[in-house]
């Protein structure tokens, strides 16, 4: 019996240490989003979201991007439109296996592949067109580090997705009303 226990104990163990996820909530002006985010499959990415997080970057900025059935787009802008400056850019983990499916989370770039910087996504439906297709610039893809984690959250990413869109600054589908990212917390694991 004690070496059955051993052996359960064991393969949780190894389990376990083959998957570490980043637990992150992140506090806006209409409610909070709770995401996973996958260290296994994006460290680069993860490593450059925790980061902006852990400094407060986030804090202050808006959801500038919002397109009903597509996609939820943050972390870059303040209110009034005026991008922040960002660290350099990192390299593209869209090869990572990881598809930009429904509550997922990505970074969002440039046309240049490695281009990712502050700025993210989630998507709001399956976004095939976005996945890793190949090592050419059109088929660079999109990296997905995590995915929402709980069926409020959920409820909140489709609210703001619902939210009424217009131009401001030269930018379109900017929400009328500013979705304010209070704050990205990076939550302690259990």
């Amino acid at each position: 019996m004690m070496k059955k226990s051993l052996f359960a104990s064991l393969l949780l163990s190894v389990a376990m240490s083959s998957f570490a996820a980043t637990p992150v909530r992140i506090e806006t002006s209409v409610g909070n989003i709770d995401l996973v985010l996958d260290e296994k499959k994006a460290p680069t990415t993860v490593k450059n979201f925790v980061s902006y997080a852990n400094k407060g970057f986030y804090n202050g900025t808006i959801f500038h991007r919002v397109i009903d059935g597509f996609m939820i787009q943050g972390g870059g802008f303040t209110s009034d439109m005026a991008q922040k400056p960002t660290d350099k850019p990192i390299n593209n983990e869209a090869s990572n296996g990881l598809k930009n499916n429904s509550y997922t989370i990505a970074m969002a770039r440039t046309q240049a592949p490695h281009s990712a910087t502050s700025q993210f996504f989630i998507n709001t439906k399956n976004n095939d067109a976005l996945n890793y297709r190949g090592p050419t610039p059109s088929g660079a893809g999109y990296a997905v580090f995590g995915y929402v984690s709980n069926d409020a959250s959920k409820k909140v990413v489709d609210q703001i997705s619902k939210t009424k869109t217009s131009r401001k600054n030269g930018h379109s589908d900017v929400p009328v009303t500013p979705i304010v990212i209070r704050k990205v917390t990076v939550l302690k694991t259990q």
